[in-house]
């Protein structure tokens, strides 16, 4: 199995971090669509990262696929995802909301290096700025109702916690998200928890911007 896209992406991450705490071994291929354009394409035409490529040959894209294709190859019981219910519902928001909150992240990046400074348009950065924010600030509230120390659904950790900390750790090094700007201490608080686990230590790198070429 292997694994194609860096490990600073909040795409990518979430589908190293369940990889390894499902024991499921794979390898990893340390390539950006930006100058690994032509080796991608050969696995996955949208160019695009994550892409899984099964031992079978066949190549998974996107992260919810991917991850959903996880679950079902080690069973309910060890899926981190709930099966059914309010818990599989709040568990998918959860990781909507946290991936909708790294796009705007993205594209104020994209914005930044890819267009010219003196044709950057400055309210649409601030728009993708403040829906990060509306993001960020709803999760963060998640957090505080949970409570300190408990996981966001039942007693382990989800699909939910594991997008939640990949896109926020993102978007703590990619944007310069201070916490003058985003305190957010209910939500930093999971981050720091998720981000000691060893899953998330060993796929932890840093972010590195994207080159025009």
């Amino acid at each position: 199995m292997l694994l194609i896209g860096m490990f600073d992406s909040p795409f990518v991450r979430p589908v190293a971090v369940s990889l390894k705490l499902l024991d499921i071994p794979f390898e990893h291929a340390n390539w950006s669509v930006g100058k690994d354009y032509e080796r991608i394409r050969e696995f996955n035409p949208l160019v695009r990262v994550p892409t899984l490529v099964l031992d079978d040959g066949t190549a998974l894209v996107e992260c919810a696929a991917i991850l959903d294709h996880l679950d079902e190859t080690v069973g309910p019981a060890r899926a981190l995802l709930p099966d059914s219910g309010r818990e599989r519902r709040d568990a998918l928001q959860i990781a909507a909301i946290a991936l909708g909150a790294a796009e705007k992240g993205r594209e104020q990046i994209y914005e930044r290096v890819f267009r010219p400074a003196e044709k950057r348009h400055d309210p649409w950065l601030a728009r993708c700025r403040a829906q990060m924010h509306g993001g960020l600030a709803e999760l963060d509230a998640l957090c505080a109702a949970r409570g300190a120390g408990r996981w966001l659904i039942g007693d382990s950790i989800t699909r939910g916690e594991i997008t939640l900390a990949s896109a926020f750790t993102f978007l703590t090094e990619s944007v310069g998200l201070t916490e003058q700007e985003g305190p957010y201490p209910a939500l930093r608080a999971l981050v720091a928890r998720c981000e000691a686990l060893p899953p998330f230590v060993a796929t932890r790198v840093a972010w590195s911007a994207p080159k025009p070429h």
